[in-house]
């Protein structure tokens, strides 16, 4: 019988203490330390088999080439991946409860068996007729799909050995235990375990394997991080789940571009893939509105079209209210300060609401010229040209800078119908090409508030 110790382990960071503390001294969390009981070695040859050879080789002589894909069945997902599923890896979906993470697997595995691929969906959260239920909704469960409903880590390892399936999909990972770790599962300690049980199973065998991983309140992944370092790819699903779309942002992939997200539409049906995003943005975008700008913003290396609106009434409190949903609050109130001080605008005595229609979350500075617009349209109380976008960073000092790929975002305009496009002034000197777009150059705030008359 292998022998035990207890330790008190972070439940944040992972770290261990031989005695139980207030404060973890790695992270730093309160009250985060729980007492654990471990075996004193690992299970021997439970990681075995990850290396085929001990010989050291000049890496010249080793066997090179593009690793082997296939298609998912979902195309946005392939976008994501970097062009399909790659035979063993290991694959984390992370993303906030009722997001459509459960649903985006399941829709793959169907997909997969579909295509003649012996898949199988391992569920520790819900019974093997629950997941019946939903394969239903989402077109029915196709010959080759197999379903297992546990959480004893042993378990699940003995039915791949028996199915011998071609995909593995574990939802999720922190409902997983090994029982030769004696916490309880979503621990660290478990979390560490089992993960590194799956992805041994992926490279030994080639197999894919996607793990669904809970997130914290903060929105990171629950677990220590080297759970993120342990697989290959780490995707994120976005998006509000009042909204109907949603993202999926790639934070790590092994065999592709991070710069790639995918942009889904949740229906009765499921998730479907959006062909043309900007389009979906756009269509319900109200006419003659003030406080409305569009701006063209980069999503990895696709320009998606979105509507920034904001409302400025005067303040009914002392302390005006500032409000935002999907762009950062802090960089709101600088730029109202900014309108303050450049341009006289008394923003300091009203409640400002800003908001990114459709549930996006727009992070990158090319969003501040077109906050700024709509800020002043709203301020004014006098709608912007409707076939006008704006897109530029502004500076404390009023002006406005450059921002990467301007010509990929102009042409995103010119597809949909945009004629007019008002842009930091060094682009509109040198970009060439535009199509018809008539490019109004922007120095300042102040020179903004003068185009807009």
């Amino acid at each position: 019988m292998a022998k035990t110790r207890t330790v008190f382990e972070c439940q944040q960071c992972g770290a261990q203490s031989p005695k139980w503390l207030g404060r973890c001294p790695d992270c730093g969390a309160w009250g985060s330390l729980a007492e654990v009981r471990q075996e004193a070695a690992p299970a021997k040859g439970a990681y075995a088999g990850l290396a085929t050879s001990a010989e050291v080789a000049p890496l010249a002589e080793v066997e090179g080439g593009a690793e082997s894909r296939w298609p998912s069945g979902l195309p946005e997902l392939d976008r994501v991946l970097g062009g399909g599923i790659v035979a063993g890896s290991a694959v984390l979906v992370g993303g906030d409860p009722g997001i459509g993470k459960s649903t985006l697997l399941l829709q793959l595995v169907q997909a997969q068996a579909r295509s003649g691929r012996k898949a199988l969906y391992v569920t520790g959260e819900e019974s093997a007729r629950q997941i019946r239920m939903r394969a239903d909704r989402l077109g029915g469960p196709p010959p080759g799909l197999y379903v297992l409903s546990e959480t004893d880590l042993g378990r699940v390892l003995a039915a791949v050995d028996r199915v011998g399936p071609e995909i593995l999909v574990a939802d999720s990972v922190q409902t997983l235990y090994s029982p030769e770790i004696g916490s309880a599962p979503g621990t660290v300690s478990q979390v560490r375990e089992v993960s590194g049980r799956l992805a041994v199973l992926a490279k030994g065998r080639g197999v894919p394997v996607f793990l669904v991983g809970h997130v914290t309140k903060e929105g990171a992944l629950a677990g220590p991080r080297l759970l993120e370092h342990m697989v290959d790819t780490v995707l994120y699903f976005e998006g509000d789940r009042g909204h109907p779309y949603r993202i999926l942002r790639a934070v790590k992939n092994r065999f592709g571009s991070t710069n790639e997200v995918g942009v889904f539409e949740m229906g009765e049906a499921g998730l479907q893939g959006v062909a043309n995003p900007s389009a979906l943005f756009l269509a319900e975008r109200p006419k003659g509105a003030a406080g409305s700008a569009v701006v063209p913003c980069l999503e990895g290396t696709r320009t998606l079209l979105v509507e920034v609106q904001a409302l400025v009434a005067p303040a009914t409190f002392a302390a005006p209210q500032r409000t935002t949903s999907g762009v950062e609050r802090n960089r709101v109130q600088i730029l109202a300060a900014l309108l303050e001080r450049r341009l006289g605008l008394p923003l300091a005595t009203h409640d400002i609401f800003v908001n990114v229609a459709g549930g996006l979350r727009v992070a990158e500075p090319a969003v501040d010229l077109a906050v700024v617009a709509a800020l002043i349209s709203a301020f004014r109380d006098r709608p912007l040209p409707a076939d006008a976008v704006f897109f530029g960073e502004v500076g404390l000092a009023g002006e406005v800078r450059g921002v990467s790929r301007a010509d990929a975002r102009l042409a995103e305009a010119r597809e949909l119908g945009f004629g007019r496009a008002f842009v930091p002034l060094p682009a509109a000197r040198h970009l060439h090409g535009t199509g018809g777009i008539d490019l109004i150059g922007v120095p300042s705030v102040a020179d903004l508030l003068d185009r807009l008359g």
